[in-house]
């Protein structure tokens, strides 16, 4: 006799009881099976399937790349790794310097053609908007990178957070976004039809873990991400029949100007690294199993996301607490630092 059917027939004779317990033992295997298979292909997405193919979304042959925030950082790296992959890029940014100068450096290391705009986010200056439009109105764009965004200073509670600050992280995050979109995706989407077929169109947007867990003390800039996940999410199904993929890209910390991080760790990768990662894995969930056209594809964030999805929970309690009292340790220790520098940038005024 099997130990199967020794279970059953150790099992109590009053029915609804037995089939109580049948039902919670088939939802037990049901349950474990579709988390090896989320699990499964978390693994697969993330160190088996190839990179992805830009040809696809019309490299090396003449289509253009719009990448926001491109001056420094995680947007600097998107400009750089999409030209390396053989598409022209429009730089846009605030500090035209800085545009310039990365558009030399792609230009001599990959040879391609670039275009710069000058872009004030904060602003939201209904002519930043004519004037990129003014810029890219005659060329075939396939790809768009939302990268723009600004967080907090430092962690602080919403009811004493500075409303110059709160104006600015909405604008920059959320209108700013929105409105470069719908100056570029018609443009990718005339790409895509001239095309016949042989070009998608692709339109990235960077997303947070501050986005993906409610998190205290950063509340502004945790809302206003989590509306770039519905908002690209409803345009992913909107702009697909179009032959666009539109895809909300997750990140936990990467060193930036923004994270003030400078070290990387396993944890925390660097904007090159994590860059390879959200360009290899287009298309691909990875750690975003439970999400439609939402990836998170440095392999350690995937792994994170996963398991607080598959444990506590994005929405629970328990995470929100831990993300509070995460929040409130960094937001001491940035006021201790302050307090510290403006000591002594006080003393040295007084000498």
């Amino acid at each position: 006799m099997s130990s199967i059917e020794q279970l059953f027939q150790s099992l109590p004779d009053n029915p609804i009881v037995f089939y109580i317990l049948v039902f919670a033992l088939l939802l037990g295997v049901f349950k474990l099976t579709t988390f090896i298979l989320k699990f499964g292909s978390l693994l697969v997405d993330v160190f088996v399937v190839p990179p992805v193919d830009f040809v696809k979304y019309g490299a090396h042959s003449g289509k253009w790349a719009v990448v926001t925030g491109a001056s420094d950082g995680i947007g600097k790296e998107f400009a750089l790794q999409l030209a390396k992959r053989g598409l022209a890029v429009v730089l846009v940014s605030r500090t035209k310097s800085k545009l310039e100068a990365v558009a030399e450096e792609i230009t001599a290391k990959y040879k391609v053609d670039t275009r710069v705009v000058p872009f004030d986010a904060a602003s939201d200056d209904e002519a930043n908007y004519l004037e990129l439009e003014k810029t890219i109105y005659d060329l075939p764009i396939s790809v768009l990178i939302n990268n723009v965004g600004q967080s907090h200073s430092i962690p602080v509670p919403f009811l004493e957070t500075d409303t110059t600050e709160l104006r600015n992280i909405i604008t920059i995050n959320n209108t700013a976004t929105l409105r470069i979109t719908q100056v570029i995706a018609p443009i990718i989407a005339a790409t895509v039809e001239k095309s016949r077929g042989t070009t998608r169109g692709l339109i990235l947007t960077m997303g947070s873990f501050g986005g993906l867990l409610p998190t205290p003390y950063l509340a502004v800039y945790s809302g206003s991400k989590a509306f770039l996940q519905q908002w690209s999410n409803a345009l992913a199904g909107e702009l697909n029949p179009e032959g666009i993929d539109v895809e909300l890209v997750i990140s936990y910390l990467v060193t930036s100007a923004m994270s003030k991080i400078r070290r990387s760790s396993l944890t925390i990768p660097n904007a090159k690294d994590f860059v390879t990662s959200a360009l290899k894995s287009v298309g691909r969930r990875s750690g975003a199993q439970e999400r439609f056209a939402t990836s998170t594809p440095f392999w350690t964030h995937a792994l994170m996301h996963f398991g607080i999805d598959n444990t506590v929970g994005v929405y629970s309690k328990i995470a929100n607490k831990l993300n509070l009292k995460m929040h409130k340790s960094i937001r001491q220790r940035a006021l201790k630092k302050k307090a510290k520098t403006d000591a002594a940038v006080s003393a040295e005024k007084n000498d």
